[in-house]
């Protein structure tokens, strides 16, 4: 009973704990400074056709929301605000009886500003941490860990960046993959002779898709690539800033396809202590073109997912093909591409050297 107790307790405060912060949330309004209004009625007073000149239709309607104010000097009373929505929703919502926004008030208006989310954020939070330590125990504790310490770095590379006014950017975030890497891997898997592997095949199945990726663009002289169509280009060097995102999002890719190589190269010479370095490297690049499709897909729906809406949105207003994957996917292709890279290229790099770190000669174990 003892023993089961230990094992059960991690997993059952947690699960308490963030039950009673999910419903701490809904209360928090009086922690806020800015005011929060929960609505309390709500009525449609008026609607109206729209169309465009490339014939898309909607429908445009205004609700007359009652609330009671949550927090500030005014708490408890009872205000009235309008609120403007489409059935498309595209730039802007509808608001229900029950939701919690944010408002700002002066003597003569109020607007809402947009919905407090707290509640969402913090309950999806609380499932993650709670599956992870349910089901990898302390695993999923090192890599909640690894997840923390990576955003402290991460937050702190930015502040350093900002204190140096964006002088060396590239070699900044090209240090911080290290840290990411050398902390993520650390954690997982201990200072083992695994990590030491892994550690070395991910950073440099990163740099050399990293690097021909930079001789190519600096051979094409940039041509197909739009870095205006990036956030803020003007505050720092395009391409830099390029270079740097693509760094970060392909080391992740790379780092989870050594991981599984050398994992699985692992167990094959614990289970076969006599395998030569020429099996053991073999073995690796199969296991490597089994997981590169799924990966390489994987990085590409994600990029497609993140550019959809906005590329819907200028194709349904008549642009043309050409013309809105220029303005919405051309970066994030070539973010993939890369990234697809450093994919095929860790493959022969993390089998050559797990074979030879694990066997010194040709059917001898170390």
């Amino acid at each position: 009973m003892g023993k089961y107790l230990r094992r059960w307790w991690g997993p059952l405060v947690i699960f308490v704990g963030g039950l009673l912060l999910v419903i701490g949330t809904r209360y928090a309004a009086p922690l806020y400074r800015q005011p929060v209004m929960q609505v309390t009625a709500s009525r449609v007073t008026q609607t109206s056709k729209t169309q465009d000149e490339f014939n898309n239709r909607d429908h445009q309607y205004t609700q007359q929301l009652t609330g009671r104010m949550l927090n500030g000097s005014r708490r408890g009373h009872s205000v009235q605000v309008k609120n403007s929505y489409t059935t498309s929703g595209a730039f802007d919502q509808k608001y229900r009886v029950g939701d919690q926004v944010f408002i700002s008030m002066t003597k003569q208006t109020i607007l809402i500003k947009g919905l407090k989310r707290d509640t969402v954020l913090v309950t999806l939070l609380w499932l993650a941490v709670f599956l992870l330590v349910l089901l990898l125990h302390r695993a999923g504790l090192m890599a909640l860990l690894s997840v923390a310490l990576n955003l402290v770095v991460f937050f702190l590379a930015i502040e350093l960046n900002m204190a140096r006014r964006s002088d060396g950017f590239l070699w900044l975030f090209g240090g911080l993959a290290l840290v990411f890497a050398l902390l993520t891997l650390w954690l997982i898997l201990g200072p083992t002779k695994q990590m030491v592997i892994t550690f070395v095949a991910t950073i440099s199945g990163t740099a050399l898709s990293l690097g021909l990726s930079a001789l190519v663009l600096a051979l094409t002289q940039h041509k197909g690539i739009y870095y205006e169509t990036m956030a803020y280009v003007t505050q720092v060097a395009p391409q830099p800033l390029f270079l740097a995102a693509t760094l970060l999002g392909s080391l992740g890719a790379v780092m989870d396809e050594s991981t599984d190589i050398v994992a699985t190269l692992f167990e094959l010479k614990t289970d076969k202590p006599s395998i030569s370095a020429h099996e053991l490297f073999q073995a690796g690049r199969q296991v490597g073109t089994t997981i590169m499709g799924p990966l390489v897909n994987v990085l590409l729906l994600i990029f497609i997912a993140e550019t959809f809406p906005i590329a819907l949105l200028l194709l349904k207003n008549g642009n043309s093909w050409g013309y809105t994957f220029s303005m919405t996917m051309s970066l994030g292709m070539a973010q993939s591409l890369i990234s697809g890279i450093g994919i095929v290229l860790a493959i022969p790099v993390v089998s050559f050297l797990a074979s030879r770190l694990l066997v010194t000669k040709a059917g001898a174990v170390e």
